[in-house]
Formats: structure tokens, C-alpha cells, sequence
């Protein structure tokens, strides 16, 4: 098992990485506040995971509530949340229930928000069985649902007790699912790791085909970067919202089509490329580097054209950004492959040009 830390003073807290976690309650139990905890999953990770899981708590003396949830973002939304809380409140589950999000990033983000708002507040664990939420999603405690307007609008910042990444779940991990969670992996690499960049294109093929080592590198490597991120700027008030390279662009098309037409790593593997093709726009990288951004999410099977919105679409939807500032939209851009920027430099007219462009 591999450990990190986030730090945070007071709300430090570890991140578990290896193989076999899941049947090993004991690393759960130091974090909890009482023998109370309610496990939340979806009707996808539920089979899999879910009673082995709590049948493992309940042998150490826990009283646990399930909860199962619909599946997939077009679900990541009030009338979902409140389920959360209905199976709360009828347990009477109170304010020393620990919350545990078993599954991908939706759930992760759900039950964030959940533990943020239940009783103003009670503890939660993050059991991340995506890649996309292992790499990210799971670490930092950004918690959130969507808006039909914007994607992740209404949420808390609000960080879990523990992250317990267990490899082995990518083991049944649908392809298109793994792919998506490597948008995640290479953007950690695009926007401050240059060593990390070279080490994924040497081993994309081994993370491909799920090598356990590979992953296992691959999350811990991450989870590092994220975790000296949101040690430096938790609140994303300056450097963490670098991590969100082609999100801007990723969020309009998720948006655009619906949540859960693209999945997120999809719609951000193009939105990465829309930003590097803005980037070398304004002179920043070449395009040589360009290719170099479209040639690794190509080999990781990830999409490098936008879906086809329109540019106003597109522009309508990125208004809605959440690092719009006093009308004004900032983008995450490339300085140089592995040095990303926060940057208000880009003209309507070269998004928009850059839009047409990718789309």
C-alpha cells in the first residue's frame, strides 16, 4: 500500500493506494466519529462491491445504512441528492454518522455535498472504484451537483477524512471508463509535470491494459501533484484552477449535449486540445507541441474534436464558467507543455476561431 497526504493542518488526511483495500475495514475505522456509517453506491458499483463491503463493516461492529443511487451525471442533481438524505433521516442517522462514497466521481461528488449540508455537517470517506475519481475527483474536496445551465455550479468545499484508492476495482472498469480517467492522468502531466508527461507516454499502452503496477504508479503519481495543489490553494483562488485544463471547453460540451452523452474525461481530453490549439494561438507552444497534446489523447483512444455545438453555443455555455471574474472569462492555457496559466489574454474572436477550428 502506497500513502499520501493532503495537507492541511488540522484537516490533513491520507490517501490509501493498492490492491485488496476494500476488504480491509481496519483502515477505515480510525477515521470514523462513531460506529454509524452509511454507505452510499450506485446501481452499477452496488453489485459489485457493495455487500462484501459492508458485510466487512458489519463484522467489526458498525451499524451501517445503504444507500443506492441511479447511475450516470444525467443523475447528479437535487431530486438524486435528496435521496441521500431521505435514506439519512429515515435511518435517523445523526450527526456522528460517518458518510462513505463508494464508486466514481459522481457518487464522490454527491456525497461530498451531502455530508457538507447533512446536519450542517458530518464526516465522509471517499472509496473512489473509477479511475477518473482515484486520479482526481476523490481528492481535494471539491463536492458539487449540476445545473441545466452549468455543470458543478452548486456546491462546498468540504474535505473527506480519508481516501482509500483500491486498484483493483479498475479491474472491472469498463474500457470506455478507464480511457476517460486517463484525460485526468495526462492532464497532471500537460499542466506541471513534464517527467510525469514522458512517463505516461512511455507507458499508456500498460495502463491500457490495466496493469496493475502501471495504474498503481499512475494514481500515486496523480494524487501527489493534486494533493501539493490544494495544500498551496485549497480554495482554488489561484494555482488549482490550473488543474482544470479543458475543463471550460469540456464542461460546454458536456453541457451542450446533455450530461452523460460525453463522459467528463472525454469532454475534457478535447477540451485540453482546444487549449493547447489557444495556447499556440497566442504564441505561447508550437505545433509541434499541439500535436503532441492530440497525439497522446489519440493513443488513449480519447476524442480531439469537439462536439459539434456551434461557437456561440459554445461561447453561451463557457459564460457560465465559474472562473468567469467580473464578466470576464479566464482560461487554463499552456505557457510550454508541463507549465499551465491561468489567462484572460484570448480574445472572443481567437476562442472563437480556435472553436471552429477543433469542432
Amino acid at each position: 500500500m502506497r500513502t499520501l497526504s493532503v495537507a492541511l493542518d488540522a484537516r490533513s488526511y491520507p490517501i490509501h493506494i493498492g490492491t485488496g483495500l476494500l476488504a480491509d475495514p481496519g483502515l477505515i475505522l480510525p477515521y470514523l466519529k462513531s460506529k454509524r456509517v452509511a454507505v452510499i453506491t450506485n446501481t452499477v458499483v452496488g453489485p459489485l462491491y457493495l455487500a462484501p463491503f459492508v458485510a466487512a463493516l458489519r463484522e467489526r461492529g458498525l451499524r451501517v445504512t445503504e444507500i443506492v443511487l441511479p447511475d450516470g451525471e444525467a443523475h447528479k442533481d437535487w431530486p438524486t441528492l435528496n435521496l441521500i438524505f431521505d435514506g439519512l433521516l429515515g435511518d435517523r442517522c445523526d450527526r456522528s454518522t460517518t458518510l462513505i462514497a463508494l464508486g466514481g466521481g459522481v457518487v464522490g461528488d454527491m456525497v461530498g455535498f451531502a455530508a457538507a449540508s447533512y446536519q450542517r455537517g458530518v464526516p465522509f470517506i471517499q472509496v473512489p472504484t473509477t479511475l477518473l475519481s482515484q486520479v482526481d475527483s476523490s481528492v481535494g474536496g471539491k463536492t458539487a451537483i449540476n445545473h441545466p445551465l452549468g455543470k458543478n455550479m452548486i456546491g462546498a468545499f468540504y474535505q473527506p477524512r480519508l481516501v482509500l484508492a483500491d486498484i483493483a476495482t479498475l479491474n472491472t472498469l469498463p474500457d470506455r471508463e478507464l480511457k476517460a480517467g486517463l484525460a485526468e492522468v495526462i492532464k497532471y502531466g500537460l499542466i506541471r509535470d513534464l517527467p510525469f508527461l514522458e512517463w505516461i507516454e512511455a507507458n499508456l499502452e500498460r495502463l491500457l491494459a490495466r496493469d496493475a503496477d502501471a495504474l498503481a504508479e499512475a494514481v500515486e503519481r496523480s494524487c501527489r501533484n493534486k494533493a501539493e495543489v490544494v495544500a498551496a490553494d485549497e480554495t482554488e483562488q489561484g494555482e488549482r484552477a490550473t488543474l482544470n485544463l479543458g475543463h471550460t471547453f469540456g464542461h460546454a460540451i458536456e453541457t451542450g449535449l446533455g450530461y452523460g452523452e460525453w463522459l467528463h474525461g472525454e469532454a475534457v481530453a478535447a477540451g485540453a486540445v482546444m487549449a493547447a490549439e489557444l495556447s499556440h494561438q497566442l504564441g505561447w507552444i508550437t505545433e509541434a507541441d499541439v500535436a503532441r497534446v492530440r497525439r497522446i489523447h489519440e493513443r488513449a483512444g480519447l476524442p480531439v474534436k469537439g462536439a459539434p455545438l456551434g461557437a456561440d453555443r459554445y461561447l453561451e455555455l463557457m459564460a457560465h464558467d465559474k472562473k468567469v471574474s467580473d464578466g470576464t472569462l479566464r482560461l487554463v492555457l499552456l505557457k510550454a507543455i508541463g507549465k499551465a496559466v491561468i489567462s484572460a489574454e484570448a480574445s472572443t474572436a481567437e476562442i472563437r476561431a480556435t472553436i471552429e477550428a477543433c469542432c
